[in-house]
C-alpha cells in the first residue's frame, strides 16, 4: 500500500474515535507536548534533558546547572507550540509572515549573542535580534568542510513572500503531508532568520498538520542524522526522500494517537528509562542538603572551577597598580594569609616524613577549608575579596575591588561575584550539583573585562 494511502487509512481510523476521553486526551496532550519541546530543541544544542524538560513544563522547577537560556527557551517553546495549535484551530485565520516572525520572536525570548561564521568563513560572534529577517548572511558548515549559503538577507523578504504565495495556492492541490514536508523545507533553504530556523521550521510544519486534521510529529533528536541526510536530499532535487521521511513520522503519530484514543499505553521502548532518570532526579533534589561533606565538595569544586581560575586573570592587573590586596574569610571572620608560610617553615624545621604520613596530611588537609574542619564549625559563608590600589590609568582614586562569595543555605548554596558592588553572577544552586562548565568558564573573562574597564574609566 502506498504510504499516503495508509496515513489516510490511518486518520480515517483516528478521526473515527474522537473525541477521546479525558483521560486519554490528556495523556496524549501530555506525550505530544514534552515529546516534541525535548527533541526539537535538543536536536539545536538545548543541553536540558527529557527529565529537567518534564520538571519544568509540568511543574516549573529548574533544578539543574544548565545554561539559564536553554531552561528560558524550552519554556518558550512550549508557548510558541501552544499558539500553533490555538491558530491551526481557526480556520477563519490564515497563516501571515508576521506569524511566522512572532513564532521567532517567542523561541528566542530576547537578543543575544551567539558564535557565527564570517562569509569567508571566519569564525565571528554576532547579536541575534528575534522577531525580525536577518541583516547578515547565515551559513552553515557542511560535513564535507564547505560552507553553504542559504538565502542572501536582501532577497528574503522577497523569498518569504513567494513561500507564502506557494503555501497559499497548493493548500488544496497537495496532501497534507507532502504539503507541510515541503513547507517545512522550502522555509530551510530560506533560513530568514539570525537563530530559529530549525525550530520555527518545525513548528510551521506541525502548524499545517494540524490544520489539516493529522497530529502533530515529533522528530526525534536521536534521529538527527538521518533527518538531517532527508534534507541534504532534498537539496539536490530528491524531495521524495525528505517527504518519505516526514510521511513516516506521521505514520507513527497517526499510531499513537489511535492507541491512546483507544486507552491503550502509548509509553515508547525509552520511556522507562525517562521515567526512572526523572524519579532519581526529583528524589535526588529533594534528599540533598547541607553537611559538612556537602560543604566541602563545593568548596573544593570553587578552589577549581572558580576561584583559582578567577586569580589567574586578576593577577594580570598587578602591572597596572601600585599595591594590592587578597582578603579570605570563613564566617565573616578573616583567615590569616601567612599561614601558608608559616606551614612551609614548619615543614622545613621537621625531619622528612614519609609517604604514608604525606598522604594521610594531604587526606586531613582535604578534609578542610583553611585549617577549619566544617565536622566540628559549620560553615555558612567563605568569601574572598580583592582589593587594587593606584592605577596609573584610572581617572580616580577611588580603589579598585571585587568579591567571591559563597554563602551555604540548609537547601542550596549561592554563588555570589561583585564587581564594584556590581552583581556578575549570584545563583542558587541545589548541593546535589555543580554550575555547567560552559557558564562558568567564561566568568573569569567577564571578571577581566570588568575590571578593565574600570581601570580605562568606561
Amino acid at each position: 500500500m502506498d504510504i499516503f494511502d495508509y496515513i489516510d487509512q490511518l486518520s480515517a481510523t483516528y478521526h473515527n474515535l474522537l473525541p477521546m476521553s479525558p483521560e486519554n486526551q490528556r495523556r496524549w496532550d501530555k506525550k505530544v507536548r514534552l515529546e516534541f519541546n525535548y527533541n526539537s530543541n535538543h536536536i539545536e544544542g538545548n543541553t536540558l534533558t527529557y527529565g529537567e524538560t518534564e520538571l519544568l513544563l509540568l511543574f516549573d522547577e529548574t533544578h539543574g546547572s544548565r545554561p539559564m537560556r536553554d531552561y528560558e527557551e524550552m519554556k518558550a517553546h512550549d508557548v510558541a507550540f501552544q499558539k500553533i495549535k490555538e491558530w491551526a484551530a481557526d480556520t477563519d485565520m490564515p497563516l501571515t509572515e508576521k506569524d511566522i516572525r512572532e513564532l521567532n520572536q517567542i523561541i528566542l525570548v530576547q537578543p543575544f549573542w551567539k558564535d557565527a561564521i564570517t562569509p569567508d568563513g571566519q569564525p565571528t560572534r554576532r547579536q541575534i535580534t528575534v522577531g525580525n529577517y536577518k541583516t547578515q548572511p547565515n551559513s552553515v558548515r557542511l560535513p564535507n568542510g564547505e560552507l553553504f549559503e542559504y538565502t542572501a538577507p536582501q532577497e528574503v523578504p522577497i523569498q518569504m513572500q513567494a513561500l507564502m504565495e506557494w503555501y497559499r495556492d497548493e493548500q488544496t492541490a497537495l496532501h497534507p503531508v507532502t504539503l507541510a514536508a515541503m513547507f517545512h523545507y522550502k522555509f530551510v533553504c530560506i533560513h530568514p532568520f539570525d537563530d530559529g530556523n530549525g525550530r520555527v521550521s518545525r513548528l510551521l510544519m506541525n502548524y499545517v498538520l494540524l490544520a489539516h486534521k493529522l497530529p502533530p510529529v515529533v522528530i526525534k533528536s536521536s534521529d538527527k542524522q538521518n533527518y538531517l541526510h532527508a534534507l541534504h536530499l532534498a537539496d539536490i532535487g530528491q524531495y521524495e526522500a525528505f517527504i518519505r521521511y516526514i510521511a513516516e513520522q506521521v505514520v507513527s503519530s497517526l499510531e499513537m494517537a489511535i492507541k491512546a484514543a483507544k486507552g491503550e499505553s502509548i509509553e515508547e521502548p525509552d520511556d522507562l528509562d525517562k521515567e526512572i532518570a526523572l524519579l532519581a532526579r526529583q528524589l535526588q533534589h529533594q534528599e540533598t542538603y547541607k553537611t559538612p561533606q556537602q560543604v566541602l565538595n563545593v568548596f573544593h569544586w570553587a578552589q577549581q572551577k572558580l576561584i583559582a581560575p578567577c586569580e589567574a586573570v586578576l593577577q594580570k592587573f598587578d602591572k597596572l597598580f601600585q599595591e594590592k590586596k587578597r582578603v579570605r574569610k570563613v564566617n565573616d571572620k578573616e583567615i590569616e594569609e601567612e599561614s601558608t608560610l608559616k606551614d612551609l617553615l614548619e615543614r622545613l624545621r621537621t625531619p622528612m616524613k614519609s609517604i604514608q604520613q604525606m598522604n594521610e596530611e594531604a587526606k586531613l588537609k582535604a578534609q578542610r577549608i583553611y585549617d577549619i574542619d566544617p565536622y566540628i564549625t559549620e560553615i555558612n559563608n567563605i568569601t574572598h575579596l580583592y582589593y587594587l590600589y593606584g592605577s596609573a590609568y584610572a581617572r580616580d582614586s577611588s580603589v579598585v575591588n571585587c568579591s567571591i562569595d559563597i554563602l551555604f543555605k540548609n537547601d542550596s548554596y549561592i554563588i555570589a561575584i561583585e564587581v564594584m558592588n556590581n552583581y556578575l553572577l549570584k545563583k542558587s544552586y541545589p548541593y546535589s550539583t555543580f554550575p555547567d562548565d560552559e557558564s562558568i568558564s567564561v566568568l573569569p573573562q567577564q571578571l577581566g573585562k570588568k575590571l578593565l574597564a574600570k581601570v580605562k574609566g568606561v
